[in-house]
């Protein structure tokens, strides 16, 4: 049973919903090999977009996003903290950004716990909302 953890806890895991999820290629590329635990979970007060190749999670209440809560091993964690937000081009205080990490509650099991979320940076939420696709269901696996 997964427990809730406090957001500023050091070392949160990852709640991982395009891409990075197991089977897909970034999956492959950065967590392969540097986790300890794979759960499927979901993010409440989102909407999934479908952006060029991944998908865009949108803070807005009333939706669900499906997707994995990753926990790295912690001899590899400041390296894949690291090597995630140069993915996802986060870099904290920038207005450029194309995601924002943000620490949110996500259901896995039967609890919940914080995770690090890369969701959509204001402005390309904000664009995604007025012309973007959503994903029906907030499952970027089942969009194909």
């Amino acid at each position: 049973m997964s427990t809730s953890t406090a957001p500023s806890a050091p070392g949160l895991p990852f709640f991982v919903y395009g891409t990075l999820r197991p089977g897909e290629v970034n999956h492959g590329l950065f967590l392969r090999g540097r986790t300890l635990r794979e759960e499927p979970a979901l993010l409440t007060g989102a909407v999934l977009y479908d952006g060029p190749d991944y998908p865009y999670a949108v803070e807005e209440p009333g939706g669900t996003v499906a997707g994995e809560l990753v926990t790295a091993r912690p001899e590899a964690y400041a390296r894949l903290l690291a090597e995630l937000d140069r993915l996802e081009e986060y870099r904290p205080g920038d207005p450029h950004n194309l995601y924002e990490r943000v620490a949110r509650e996500v259901a896995v099991g039967d609890g919940s716990a914080y995770a690090w979320v890369y969701v959509a940076a204001p402005s390309v939420a904000a664009g995604l909302r007025a012309a973007g696709t959503p994903i029906g269901g907030g499952d970027w696996r089942a969009r194909r």
